[in-house]
């Protein structure tokens, strides 16, 4: 499941050719979260996988430099971390990995969830703790929706499928992923991108403000892997013909 805080993260390493020269990179170690597929998680082997394991990966290959990754202790996030205002005061971020919208998922069928003026009066499930939770709280609470949080997103979904809900506000990658797309999600549909300045789209590697060359490293790395046609081939391995970088 996407919880738009969380995911990946990294630790970067620098080793410098002397104090006064610039840094060198020749490490990056991103500290992962592997809770998410099919973003992140661990193969029967005990390895990583998923889309943002690959991204790191090709990354790295394209800066050439090493790639390492972490459970813990880590003093960034790597992917999966909204771009907000208020982290922009706290930390710096790359371009952009990916958009990750918000949506309202109802039954097919369903005459609301299009607009947040037509969930007035509707039982609406949300993300404990969620950018969504906020939102939900702040400005649909007050034309008349009633919200429930839940521990977890799958939560949202049971309750959806058997009517104790009439709709979870969510990530919109999130619910074509890993309920949309399967068959118990069959019953169901997305409505359209919700726009709030509360809701971020940009999903983007975050990093210490102090780190400005590792910063632009990153960025051409990024590019890299669009110019060649390494990140189309990842998006598509994961998430098929869905455009998840552009508008």
């Amino acid at each position: 499941m996407i919880r738009m805080r969380k995911r990946l993260g990294v630790l970067l390493l620098s080793l410098c050719a002397s104090a006064t020269q610039a840094k060198e990179w020749t490490e990056i170690r991103f500290g992962v979260f592997p809770e998410y597929p099919p973003f992140e998680s661990v193969a029967a082997d005990g390895s990583l996988q998923g889309f943002d394991i690959e991204l790191g990966n090709a990354i790295c290959t394209k800066l050439q430099v090493k790639c390492t990754w972490v459970h813990n202790e880590f003093d960034g996030i790597m992917s999966s971390m909204a771009v907000t205002p208020a982290r922009l005061k706290q930390i710096a971020f790359t371009e952009r990995l990916f958009l990750s919208p918000t949506s309202v998922i109802v039954r097919n069928g369903a005459d609301f969830g299009e607009t947040a003026e037509s969930l007035e009066g509707k039982l609406v499930g949300v993300l404990q703790g969620s950018l969504q939770e906020a939102y939900a709280r702040a400005k649909l609470a007050p034309l008349g929706a009633q919200v429930k949080a839940y521990q977890s997103q799958d939560q949202n979904y049971a309750d959806l499928i058997n009517g104790r809900l009439d709709a979870t506000v969510t990530d919109k990658l999130e619910a074509q992923l890993n309920f949309l797309s399967k068959p118990e999600g069959a019953g169901f549909k997305s409505g359209p991108a919700i726009k709030d300045p509360t809701l971020p789209l940009d999903i983007a590697m975050g990093l210490r403000k102090t780190d400005p060359e590792l910063k632009a490293l990153l960025d051409r790395g990024i590019a890299a892997i669009h110019a060649d046609g390494t990140y189309a081939a990842i998006q598509k391995k994961y998430v098929g013909e869905l455009d998840i970088y552009n508008e």
